[in-house]
């Protein structure tokens, strides 16, 4: 498995090839549906105003994990955090690889026009495995709400991960795992 560091440098990232399995370490947010949209709508409405967007936390250069993690049991760092459908996201993906989001982790398959927007933004998107979100949250060695906490579960969370196991499943240059 490939060990790779968040976030990306682009040296790092052109390396990654669609079905390489990945531990990935190093820092990512979480960003579900509503993140999205709230996002989303704010890149148009400076767009209007003709001003750069200014986000609550860092967008450009980052990875979104698409979970909503559970509260922590006592004395642990978080509860529950498996990944849910990136497809969900997909009509506000492109427009964030726009400004600069370099990675996506989830599960399932992408849109067309997501993984043509991935090519040409040269980001990536990961698979991980579903269904064993307490897990995966054994890689979880830090996790903070760093914006919209009146969102509950799809809060956005500044989570540190190590060794946390994904697969490539869209690379920078557009190719698809399987």
């Amino acid at each position: 498995m490939k060990k790779v560091k968040l976030p990306f440098n682009k040296t790092d990232l052109k390396t990654l090839r669609a079905g390489d399995e990945v531990l990935l370490s190093g820092v990512v947010f979480t960003a579900r549906d509503q993140v999205h949209k709230i996002l989303s709508a704010k890149i148009r409405a400076d767009q209007k105003k003709k001003t750069d967007p200014v986000f609550p936390f860092p967008v450009a250069g980052q990875t979104f994990y698409y979970s909503g993690p559970t509260p922590p049991p006592p004395g642990r760092v978080i509860g529950s955090a498996g990944p849910t459908t990136g497809s969900r996201m997909d009509r506000y993906t492109p427009l964030l690889l726009e400004y600069g989001l370099k990675g996506m982790l989830g599960k399932g398959e992408r849109s067309a026009e997501v993984r043509l927007a991935v090519k040409k933004h040269s980001a990536v998107y990961f698979i991980t495995y579903g269904g064993c979100g307490a897990l995966l949250a054994s890689h979880i060695r830090e996790a903070k709400i760093v914006a919209f906490p009146e969102l509950g579960p799809e809060a956005v969370w500044r989570l540190v991960l190590q060794d946390f196991p994904a697969v490539v499943a869209i690379d920078s240059r557009g190719k698809v795992f399987p």
